[in-house]
C-alpha cells in the first residue's frame, strides 16, 4: 500500500495498476496480436507462473491452489485494462471476435522505461510467453489452459477459443 497523504491508501499489489502494467507488457510482447479479456487474463496468469508451462522460473511463488487466481484475476485484469486504456497504453477494437485489446503505439516506449528487477523479469517472461504462444491459436491456448489449469477455469471465464487476430 502507498500513503496518499490522506486517510486513503492505494493498494500496489493485486491492483488495477499492477495488472494494467502487466497487460501492457504482455500486449507489447505479443504485438500485433490482440486478445479478448479472457485470453488476456490467462496470459496474466501465465506470465507470472511461466514454470507451469515449461518456461523460466515463475515470477510469483508457486503456491498450492494458485489456479483459483484465475477466478479473481478476471476483474483485476478488466480494471487494469480500462486504466491503461485511459492512459492510452492499450487500444480496443470491436469486430466479429468481440472486443480485442492490443498494445497502443505508446506502449513500447512505456515498457522500455520500466527498470525495476521485477519489471525486467516481467518483460523477459512476457517475451518468452509471446514466443511460446506465437504458433498457438486462441483455441489451442484455451485447450492448454483447460489441460494445465483446469476445465472449470476455462468454463467459468466464458466461451473460449474464438478467433482473434492471426
Amino acid at each position: 500500500m502507498t500513503d496518499t497523504g490522506s486517510d486513503e491508501t492505494v493498494p500496489l499489489f493485486n491492483s488495477a495498476l499492477e495488472t494494467g502494467v502487466r497487460a501492457v507488457v504482455i500486449l507489447d510482447a505479443v504485438y500485433p496480436r490482440a486478445f479478448d479479456i479472457t485470453h488476456l487474463g490467462w496470459c496474466d496468469h501465465l506470465v507470472v507462473h511461466t514454470s507451469d508451462i515449461g518456461g523460466p522460473v515463475s515470477l510469483h511463488p508457486d503456491i498450492p491452489q494458485r489456479t483459483g487466481e484465475l477466478l479473481v484475476r478476471r476483474r483485476l485484469v478488466e480494471d487494469g485494462v480500462q486504466l491503461m486504456r485511459r492512459l492510452h497504453m492499450i487500444d480496443a477494437d470491436v469486430g466479429d471476435a468481440g472486443i480485442q485489446f492490443k498494445a497502443s503505439e505508446d506502449a513500447s516506449a512505456f515498457v522500455e522505461t520500466l527498470r525495476t528487477e521485477y519489471s525486467r523479469g516481467l518483460r523477459s517472461r512476457a517475451r518468452w510467453l509471446a514466443s511460446y504462444l506465437e504458433d498457438k491459436s486462441d483455441a489451442a491456448l484455451a485447450a492448454m489452459i483447460a489441460e494445465r489449469i483446469g476445465r472449470w477455469a476455462v468454463e467459468f471465464q466464458g466461451e473460449a477459443g474464438r478467433p482473434s487476430s492471426p
